[in-house]
């Protein structure tokens, strides 16, 4: 049929139009967006049951071993106190030993060269009954004289020699207190080598110098927590109110700790008491200070882990301060006795092995 031809043709020169329209319009089609992987979501809560890492006997070691190396620093403070105090005295004594050694010899020596003046010579020597009453009063003088300097004499030797023992005695207790920071230190890092040994998560690489966790600018001073008057730690229970939204029961030096961190402008989210778990938390002497604004969230990263450096970086400068047992932050752990050491927790993630928050335990 003479139509038919034209229609197929128009027909045809259609769908070739709508081919090409279809095939333009999915290469002009933006290509899919494929989402990033997201970050963890920040949590303004505790970092999990076990924020701390490690095992149970792990924390236990490390709280035994800092406190019994911060209890033989006090001693051994007091101890070099003491032991100024005696050379002080002995210095004092030894002085006084000379002038009164000498007083004894003049007076040796005048009566080797006139001879000791007895009754009988006072006798010999008077012309008159008054006279040898003033001789026998000189006499009783003279022999009060030297009884006086020899007691003298004798008493400031034995108490130089006291002094001397008591100063070989608290050299003995110094010895003793090193021996015991020592053998405390030792502690901590084979409780840390045994963690380390049987901890299968994967750790990242660290030579425990804390080189990563260095601050970037100047530390602040913190006010000492109070002291007892011979300079040691008052103990202290889970008294006071946590002002965190953990809520519970911190103990003074944690508030005071706290507090401080605060005035040096450590000001993000922190959550310090906590009921459940072994280690400070449950005891009120320990805080988690997030690195992230909002909460704890991933590992961080940038401005963040600055903020976790520069608050670790607070801590340690006052750790004496602020009696500060341990601070963990970024896989390390910085212990009063050995400086930073590699420290990561078993499960591996942002909360154990604190790449997420500052931990702290005070005294």
């Amino acid at each position: 049929m003479p139509g038919v031809a034209p229609v197929r043709r128009i027909t045809g020169r259609m769908a070739a139009l709508i081919a090409a329209t279809l095939a333009l319009g999915v290469a002009a089609a933006p290509a899919a967006v494929v989402p990033a992987a997201a970050a963890p979501p920040l949590t303004a809560r505790a970092p999990g049951d076990d924020p701390e890492g490690g095992t149970p006997a792990l924390r236990a070691q490390l709280e035994a071993a800092s406190k019994g190396w911060l209890e033989a620093k006090d001693a051994l403070a007091k101890s070099v106190a003491r032991q100024k105090t005696i050379n002080t005295q002995l210095s004092t004594i030894e002085a006084d030993l000379v002038v009164r050694d000498q007083k004894v010899g003049a007076i040796a020596g005048v009566a080797y060269r006139t001879g000791r003046l007895g009754p009988v010579s006072a006798l010999l020597s008077a012309d008159s009954p008054e006279g040898f009453l003033d001789r026998a009063a000189a006499l009783d003088a003279v022999a009060a004289n030297e009884d006086r300097e020899l007691r003298g004499l004798l008493a400031t030797r034995d108490k130089a020699n006291q002094t001397k023992a008591a100063l070989a005695k608290e050299i003995v207790e110094q010895r003793k207190q090193v021996e015991v920071m020592a053998k405390r230190k030792q502690q901590a890092e084979r409780a840390l080598v045994v963690a380390a040994r049987n901890n299968a998560a994967p750790k990242a690489s660290s030579s425990g110098s804390g080189s990563g966790n260095r601050s970037s600018g100047t530390v602040a001073t913190a006010k000492p927590a109070p002291r007892n008057s011979d300079g040691s730690w008052p103990s202290e229970s889970c008294s006071v109110n946590d002002p965190t939204p953990a809520n519970g029961c911190i103990t003074p030096r944690t508030l005071h700790a706290l507090n401080q961190a605060k005035a040096a402008g450590f000001t993000r989210y922190v959550s310090c008491y906590r009921s459940g778990g072994s280690g400070e938390h449950p005891k009120g002497r320990a805080c988690d200070f997030a690195a992230q604004k909002g909460g704890f969230g991933g590992d961080a990263t940038g401005g963040d882990r600055t903020y976790g450096n520069n608050l670790a970086a607070f801590f340690i400068k006052n750790a004496d301060r602020l009696a500060v047992l341990y601070v963990i932050w970024y896989r390390q752990i910085w212990l009063p006795s050995s400086g930073w050491k590699s420290y990561s927790g078993a499960n591996g993630d942002p909360s154990s092995d604190h790449t997420n928050h500052v931990h702290l335990s005070v005294y």
